[in-house]
């Protein structure tokens, strides 16, 4: 049970190594104005299948806040027509470590599918307590990136599941603070970014048991607003892979999906807003649970970007600081779902 003392001493520690102040400006500063350009890159799937490509722009229809906005710029595009940059994320963090070691087998099995040559320019990067190692520069020669996956010591960890409250909110600051250094270490790079993050997640921290002070909801809103901001500007999808699969219990497992919907207030803020598969759903990725087969699901990420469209529109004023605007694209074929970005925080 999470106490509003003890999540006064997980914010009053720097939430996510940022003040409340800090983050709030970041968020401002981040956000689309009026007349801004939103860019967004959507998939269209059937019900079960690939990606579908090849349409055109008169069959999607955007919506910001259910009403339809004009796209500015459309184009459909292959995986081999738009730069597509990788990277496989492996959480020792929290991982445990039998798992991890699972982990990696499976993740080399991928790099050497197809004679080790990959789709995407890809990097690895390995989370573990003491920071994340990421791989200098990006390569398609997968048999090479093995062999450097294999260069990578992961040791036993010290922040442990069984750790209880402060193990848990040592594992989410550490999450939150690797997942910032990649976005913005990415951010800097053109082009479409996914980011393979293999891992259970970090603790979501919330429940009936949490109770939150106006202080601590303004500045977890100011983290969600600024997360949103970035990873968006980064054009990054996030997928999340639960490498446990069947032995997570189904509540732990799907828990988060109380947080997807988009928060539009500070009073509505939780920190399981902030979750990974919160985050990986609201960036327009996919929640996948592996059953065992980690190769499998990755090459089901990689199928993902074999065709999808890279739309924009501007986004309209906001009435007030923070505007939350859900986004929805829809397709005119029956059968066809598109997903991408569900929201954006506009300013006036």
């Amino acid at each position: 049970m999470y106490s509003s003392t003890r999540l006064g001493l997980i914010l009053g520690c720097s939430l996510i190594a940022t003040s409340f102040g800090l983050a709030q400006q970041e968020a401002l500063s981040s956000s689309p104005h009026a007349g801004n350009k939103i860019v967004l890159d959507v998939v269209v799937t059937p019900k079960s299948g690939q990606p579908v490509g090849g349409l055109q722009q008169p069959e999607f229809t955007l919506l910001d806040n259910k009403v339809a906005r004009p796209l500015t710029s459309f184009k459909a595009l292959t995986a081999d027509q738009a730069p597509i940059e990788v990277v496989l994320l492996v959480d020792a963090v929290n991982t445990n470590f039998q798992s991890v070691a699972y982990e990696r087998q499976q993740i080399e099995a991928f790099l050497k599918a197809n004679g080790g040559h990959l789709a995407h320019p890809t990097s690895l990067a390995i989370f573990t307590d003491t920071g994340t190692q990421v791989q200098d520069g990006f390569s398609t020669d997968g048999n090479a990136l093995s062999a450097d996956l294999d260069k990578f010591t992961i040791g036993l960890r010290d922040i442990r599941r069984s750790a209880g409250f402060y193990g848990a909110s040592d594992r989410f600051q550490l999450s939150m603070v690797a997942l910032r250094q990649l976005t913005a270490r990415e951010a800097a790079r053109p082009g479409r970014k996914i980011l393979l993050w293999i891992s259970p997640g970090w603790p979501l921290l919330s429940g009936p048991a949490v109770d939150l002070d106006r202080k601590q909801q303004d500045q977890i809103f100011a983290e969600v607003i600024d997360m949103s901001n970035k990873m968006r500007q980064a054009r990054m999808t996030l997928y999340s892979v639960d490498p446990l699969g069947a032995s997570e219990s189904v509540l732990r497992s799907s828990y988060y999906q109380e947080f997807v919907k988009g928060v539009s207030k500070a009073g509505k803020v939780d920190l399981g807003d902030l979750g990974l598969q919160v985050l990986a759903t609201q960036s327009g990725g996919l929640v996948l649970n592996s059953n065992n087969d980690i190769t499998g699901e990755l090459q089901r990420v990689m199928d993902d970007t074999k065709a999808y469209y890279e739309i924009s529109f501007d986004a309209p004023p906001s009435d007030h600081a923070d505007e939350y605007h859900q986004i929805q694209v829809q397709v005119g074929q029956p059968g066809l779902t598109a997903r991408t970005r569900t929201g954006y925080y506009s300013q006036p």
